[in-house]
């Protein structure tokens, strides 16, 4: 395992475009603390971010990993372009001839995926801890640890997207292309829900879909506008029931690794079957 892994970061390191985007990425990452003089104009009102708490613990590990999240690209990027310069660099054809099995190939990509995956939790984790205690007004006893929970969500999330980037790669083995089958496959994900939802119904639409690979990621951690100061305010001016449901479940964690297994399955027997 070790040796898989030193094979791939020496080939992350000699590639400049992975440098760069790495960097990109965890420097976007440190812009959240930025979020505190971000103002939204929704027109009828102006939502100041920093007056909405959402620094304070433990509601700052919600907002965080949901808005970290939209950087998963990056990283995508660099995964899917360390499986497509296989192909066009024939690396990939020359590790196997010095003795790499096609196993060892597949599991060295997705061993990648799963050290930068936790390598980018643990980065969130910890600006998250800094970030908190430095403007949370709750810190006392075990406050700041209470929904840790979206930080293994936030992991499983990218290790699920990283996944089928992979197996996206193998499959098509040009970036370009594999990133736009990932945009086109969400739109095949909304327009099914769409006709789901007319020809069924809502209700079992919307189980089904949350069984899709997609949906079931971007279900990890739903967005948190509720939480607001701002929304929860007009939901009581309003008399609205504003309950939501924006915990982290076991049954959508699983449903993420399952699929994660599948991308891997079907990256060694696309590997496998193809003619190098």
């Amino acid at each position: 395992m070790k040796r898989l892994l030193q094979i791939e970061f020496q080939k992350l390191w000699l590639n400049r475009s992975s440098r760069v985007l790495l960097i990109i990425y965890f420097v976007l990452l440190l812009s959240i603390a930025l979020l505190s003089i971000v103002e939204i104009d929704l027109g009828f009102v102006t939502i100041n971010l920093g007056e909405q708490e959402i620094f304070n613990f433990p509601d700052i590990w919600h907002y965080a990993t949901y808005f970290a999240a939209f950087f998963k690209f990056f990283l995508l990027l660099v995964i899917i372009s360390m499986v497509s310069n296989e192909y066009s660099n024939r690396t990939l054809k020359q590790n196997l001839i010095d003795g790499l099995s096609k196993m060892e190939f597949i599991l060295s990509k997705f061993l990648m995926a799963l050290v930068l995956a936790a390598i980018s939790t643990l980065f969130i984790g910890i600006l998250i801890l800094v970030i908190g205690y430095v403007h949370s007004d709750f810190t006392a006893g075990t406050i700041p640890f209470r929904d840790m929970s979206f930080l293994a969500a936030y992991f499983v999330k990218l290790l699920g997207f990283f996944s089928f980037g992979l197996f996206l790669g193998m499959l098509i083995k040009r970036s370009a292309f594999a990133i736009g089958f990932m945009l086109l496959w969400q739109m095949v994900e909304g327009l099914f829900y769409g006709l789901m939802h007319w020809k069924i119904g809502k209700e079992l639409a919307e189980t089904i879909h949350n069984f899709m690979p997609l949906a079931a990621m971007s279900n990890l951690i739903k967005q948190p506008l509720q939480r607001l100061k701002v929304v929860k305010s007009l939901g009581e001016a309003t008399q609205t029931d504003m309950h939501y449901d924006y915990a982290v479940h076991f049954s959508e964690i699983l449903i993420v690794l399952v699929w994660a297994v599948i991308f891997i399955v079907l990256s060694y027997e696309i590997l496998k079957k193809r003619d190098l």
